[in-house]
């Protein structure tokens, strides 16, 4: 069963602090403080200090709070890993990840604070079952479809699926989540939904977002509907009567329900709101 729910995570730059004074008013399931992409290289030692301070003041509620570091291979990344360590986050998540060793790397360094990998170069959907299997600490996937397209060359999310498709099975193989990359037009919200709902279907457990306006349609589109709720407390109840308690398979409502759609039923209430 998951221990939290990921289905609005959202990326705060760490350089904003007043954005990040405001995030305890928001309704986003986890915030990612980035030092990485949204801080320009002259800003990124400032940045360090300007989180810090926001980190120490709280306010963030029950949010999970994660710290996007730079690259370990780049000139800010060990200071930002030292960094973080001292802010003791809810886990930090790390860029460009490409391999096992990467994986092994940081997980050495990281102590005993959870880890979360980008999954954001070619090389990482390659090795996807070996980063996976590679850190005792590691919790999370974040698919950076952004830098995947780049990389790649290929023109279109629609390219991409085999890849995310293939991040969901080795995360739910070493029992990760896989979180959606990025929408990145803020104001187009039919397109925002449309994408979400693919998400769903891919079986993210949720979606990183660059603006508070997304927060609303990802947290209820990641969310069971009141039938799925419905459907799955009635299959838990229907398990749990003492004529079925030893049975593999029952009859609800005219179909045949296996343990298997127990268990599934079972994770649907234990994520819902």
């Amino acid at each position: 069963m998951p221990s939290r729910t990921r289905r609005s995570v959202l990326y705060m730059p760490a350089s904003n602090l007043r954005a990040m004074e405001k995030a305890g008013s928001l309704a986003a399931d986890a915030l990612i403080f980035d030092l990485e992409d949204s801080v320009a290289p002259e800003a990124k030692i400032a940045a360090r200090a300007t989180l810090s301070a926001a980190m120490a003041a709280g306010g963030f509620g029950n949010r999970e709070r994660i710290i996007r570091i730079n690259g370990l291979d780049t000139p800010w990344g060990s200071d930002d890993l030292a960094a973080a360590l001292a802010m003791a986050p809810d886990a930090i998540l790390v860029p460009k990840v490409s391999t096992a060793a990467d994986v092994a790397k940081a997980t050495k360094l990281a102590g005993d604070i959870p880890l979360w990998v980008m999954i954001e170069t070619p090389l990482a959907i390659l090795n996807l079952k070996e980063i996976a299997a590679a850190g005792h600490s590691l919790r999370c996937f974040v698919l950076g479809c952004n830098d995947l397209l780049k990389d790649s060359r290929m023109t279109s999310r629609a390219a991409l699926l085999p890849a995310l498709t293939l991040a969901v099975f080795a995360a739910r193989s070493f029992g990760l989540d896989c979180l959606d990359g990025v929408y990145n037009d803020y104001r187009d919200d039919a397109g925002f939904v449309v994408e979400c709902q693919e998400g769903v279907t891919l079986g993210m457990d949720g979606k990183t977002l660059i603006h508070p306006a997304q927060i609303a349609a990802c947290n209820r589109i990641f969310s069971p509907s009141e039938s799925q709720t419905l459907w799955a407390r009635k299959v838990v109840a229907a398990f749990a009567a003492p004529e079925n308690k030893a049975k593999g398979v029952i009859a609800l409502d005219g179909k045949m329900v296996e343990r298997l759609h127990l268990a599934m039923a079972e994770r649907l209430l234990a994520v819902a709101p």
